[in-house]
């Protein structure tokens, strides 16, 4: 009995994913997301490959698609606005309490640049592995779950805007909030 069962299982799953990708095809940007009682969670803005972009009443979310179900021309959702705000507030808090003194700075691709030196007026002020400094707003940086901080640009490019600036030692000011 169990293997039947197992089986019949099996069965299902095999002929409900071609319906879940077909499901997901039919997502599209401007489609109202759902809760499962029927209640407003957001909107979607973009797509971006296997994820969606949904915005709330208070933020802004990437939510990878195998997240959402197509019923009735809308997405349904596991949560409630309020649930997913709360969880989008909970990550940005964890991110940001990240970004202290002392923290190391990763650039893409995971390798360490640098360690923050000082935070001060929106401005964080990180120390290169050469000893060089550059000041870049706290927005361009973002803080991970291991207490490392991470930074949308290279040791190398790093580099080159502080050699860019002129900057002989001294801090180097850039605006780095589009990565």
């Amino acid at each position: 009995m169990r293997l039947i069962v197992g089986t019949l299982a099996a069965v299902g799953i095999a002929l409900a994913s071609p319906v879940v990708a077909q499901a997901q095809a039919g997502i599209s940007v401007g489609m109202q997301v759902t809760d499962a009682a029927g209640g407003t969670v957001g909107t979607v803005t973009a797509i971006q490959g296997d994820n969606i972009r949904v915005k709330t009443d208070k933020h802004d979310a990437l939510l990878p698609k195998s997240s959402f179900t197509v019923a009735n021309g809308k997405l349904l959702f596991g949560m409630t606005q309020a649930q997913l705000d709360a969880e989008i507030e909970k990550s940005l808090a964890a991110a940001n309490s990240a970004i202290v003194a002392g923290a190391t700075v990763n650039g893409t691709g995971g390798a360490k640049v640098g360690k923050i030196d000082s935070i001060a007026e929106g401005k964080v002020t990180i120390t290169l592995e050469d000893g060089k400094k550059i000041a870049v707003p706290q927005e361009g940086l973002r803080g991970n779950p291991d207490g490392t901080v991470t930074i949308g640009y290279t040791a190398a490019q790093l580099e080159a805007l502080v050699q860019n600036s002129g900057s002989s030692g001294g801090a180097a000011s850039t605006d780095t909030s589009g990565n």
